[in-house]
């Protein structure tokens, strides 16, 4: 790999390791790693490919794994490259996708309580919208001193509500 190349790979990991667009640490996304696995095998997260789990599977065993495209044993520095290389790949991918799932498990759950909140307003007694559990209030509610319009005043006639003229 090329100097430059190494270099804009590791500005590329650094930047999200950083997360410089919000305030999620590294530590939260670490931490939402096997949240967001269990929940990609469980078919509650789809957003992440198929290919990119098993992309992420498959540097994890090469990472683990004792045998290497480059091994150390015949070229020590360039054999332990490749796995370094391979871990942070494996790292910038986890990271970039935690992040995504925690800002969607964060959406989901403001989304929840709002609709929470909203269904308990709208079934609360005096509140919602009228036929809702609400008592319609305004002109011609029900125990209000002000007519609805168009209707009669006590002891006056009707009026219709476009000129203001008693029918006739």
């Amino acid at each position: 790999m090329r100097k430059e190349n190494r270099a804009a790979a590791g500005a590329a990991a650094w930047q999200v390791i950083q997360n410089t667009e919000g305030n999620i640490s590294v530590w939260q996304r670490a931490g939402a790693v096997p949240r967001m696995m269990w929940a990609k095998v469980r078919g509650r997260y789809p957003e992440m490919g198929a290919t990119k789990m098993l992309g992420m599977i498959v540097l994890t065993l090469y990472i683990v794994s004792p045998i290497d495209f480059i091994p150390e044993l015949f070229v020590p520095l360039l054999g332990l490259t490749d796995d370094v290389g391979a871990a942070v790949w494996l790292t910038t991918m986890l990271l970039g996708e935690s992040e995504r799932f925690l800002r969607k498990e964060r959406d989901e759950r403001a989304q929840q309580a709002f609709s929470q909140a909203n269904a308990g307003w709208q079934g609360a007694p005096g509140q919602g919208a009228p036929g809702q559990g609400q008592a319609a209030q305004g002109p011609g509610a029900q125990g209000s001193d002000v007519p609805p319009q168009g209707a009669a005043a006590p002891g006056r006639a009707a009026q219709r509500p476009e000129t203001g003229k008693a029918p006739r």
